[in-house]
């Protein structure tokens, strides 16, 4: 699977980098998620490869702008762009009015189906590569995270079955091997019969706004990555009147160290996080105080960044694509 990053920043953007909004890739690299729409996402999409012809669902964390105020112009703009495929959108219930009130009041008439689902109730999503299944955070609001499962990743062909089933070698197995059914001897053979993962599911997380990592515990044990809002350093929260339902650097790094998960990666930063060094408070203070808790692979994501999640479940960063 590939991350890549669409928003990064909390609350409103910078010139650096845009509002919450994260893309889930598919290994196949086509066929993709988005969690969070924050304003402007549409605008960030034009500067990657991804379509939203191949959007297969968009998963809403919660109700702040920064997290969905981008969906009725990226809606719009999918239809404008030619989609007619079906499209699953979880967002939490009180949004789901606003939206079609949204395209009504506009006069949006979109040439696809769109298929609400409420966040609050979801349990799980799933299509025929990924289960999605939620867990609840801690916010002002309530906030949720996504966990994603990849169902018989990359598939091969179980080619000893075929065998042994009598299916010859040849172009049948080039058709089940492209996913499609083939009929050998008047029988019908489903391709979904004869392919086998190559390798062991992956598991990522993305998570909304939350000021209480351990609420994760139940499903980071065996997670690949977590994304993780890190809005705050230490020093500036002991500043602050209150956290405002965020987390610190240092307890999310500190959670994923206790938990063992292999990759964190940081977004979701305060505006006041310069990218200049020489400035205070930088975005260097955040990754400093996470190394400081945690010894897995650390990522402090930048808009437009992208990141794959190898066979070996080590998380590299793509060059531009």
């Amino acid at each position: 699977m590939d991350l890549q990053f669409l928003g990064t920043s909390s609350g409103v953007p910078t010139k650096a980098r845009n509002v919450s909004a994260t893309a889930v890739i598919e290994a196949s690299g086509k066929a993709w998620y988005l969690v969070d729409c924050g304003e402007g996402t549409q605008h960030q999409l034009l500067r990657t490869p991804l379509s939203v012809r191949d959007l297969r669902a968009i998963f809403i964390t919660h109700v702040h702008g920064d997290h969905c105020f981008g969906l009725p112009g990226l809606l719009a703009s999918a239809g404008m762009s030619g989609r007619s495929e079906p499209l699953e959108l979880i967002l939490p219930d009180a949004l789901q009015a606003w939206v079609l009130q949204s395209l009504a009041v506009s006069d949006t008439h979109l040439p696809y189906e769109l298929c609400l689902h409420a966040l609050e109730t979801l349990g799980t999503w799933s299509c025929a590569s990924m289960k999605v299944s939620t867990v609840e955070l801690s916010h002002r609001v309530p906030s949720y995270g996504y966990v994603f499962d990849e169902l018989d990743p990359e598939p091969r062909l179980d080619t000893d079955r075929l065998l042994a089933d009598g299916v010859p070698r040849g172009p049948l197995w080039g058709e089940l091997a492209r996913g499609q059914g083939v009929t050998h001897e008047g029988r019908l053979i489903l391709a979904s019969d004869y392919q086998r993962a190559s390798r062991p599911g992956h598991r990522v997380i993305v998570c909304g706004d939350n000021d209480r990592p351990e609420l994760l515990a139940s499903v980071a044990k065996g997670a690949d990555v977590l994304v993780h809002e890190a809005t705050f350093t230490e020093p500036v929260l002991a500043g602050a009147r209150t956290s405002y339902g965020h987390s610190t650097a240092a307890a999310v790094a500190r959670f994923a160290q206790a938990a063992g998960v292999p990759n964190l990666v940081l977004t979701h930063f305060s505006a006041r996080y310069q990218n200049n060094p020489q400035r205070s408070p930088c975005i260097g203070d955040v990754r400093e105080e996470a190394a400081a808790q945690y010894d897995g692979r650390l990522v402090l994501a930048g808009d437009l960044c992208r990141y794959r999640l190898g066979r070996d479940g080590g998380l590299v960063e793509l060059a531009e694509l």
